[in-house]
């Protein structure tokens, strides 16, 4: 299936089939009771999703919301559940997607614990332009978005912005 910028996947707290990102980004925002969003992870190409049910079923965590027009694979989730049952060796399968996934994180805590805003801001566009290319990073986030994810204020990111602009 093709997911255009902005349409949705699915839903936070439905539940349904597993999917495989084939090309773009996705990104995951959860829904607080208030009504705002917060962003919380972006998918990447070969992922397999949501990580949280690839050994269980459990109700989707949050929204996921193409970033890029993106290419995704619909795995259903009996299938997926009855395969890994009946092949132990799918579980390391499983075991080796979610060691990438470790490794995806854990460059993203690098991006979070510098401690000037400016490198986090800065790595955080060189991680992306593996993934956009020479777009803008403000083309596919907002400035919201961006400092959700590495951990500064919508005004911190404006400021650095204006400073230097990202390419």
């Amino acid at each position: 299936m093709i997911l255009h910028k902005g349409e949705i996947l699915f839903r936070q707290g439905e539940s349904g089939p597993l999917y495989h990102l084939r090309s773009g980004l996705l990104k995951i925002v959860r829904l607080h009771p208030d009504g705002s969003q917060y962003l919380v992870n972006i998918i990447v190409p070969g992922e397999t999703i949501p990580h949280h049910s690839l050994i269980s079923p459990k109700p989707y965590f949050g929204t996921a919301v193409a970033l890029t027009t993106s290419e995704i694979d619909t795995l259903p989730a009996a299938e997926w559940y009855q395969e890994l049952e009946q092949d132990s060796a799918r579980y390391r399968d499983v075991a080796l997607l979610l060691q990438d996934r470790l490794s995806l994180l854990q460059q993203r805590f690098d991006q979070l614990t510098e401690t000037s805003p400016a490198e986090k801001l800065k790595k955080l566009q060189a991680w992306f332009a593996t993934y956009i290319g020479p777009e803008p990073l403000t083309d596919v986030l907002t400035q919201e978005e961006i400092g959700q994810f590495i951990g500064l204020r919508r005004e911190t990111v404006n400021r650095l912005l204006r400073k230097e602009p990202l390419a």
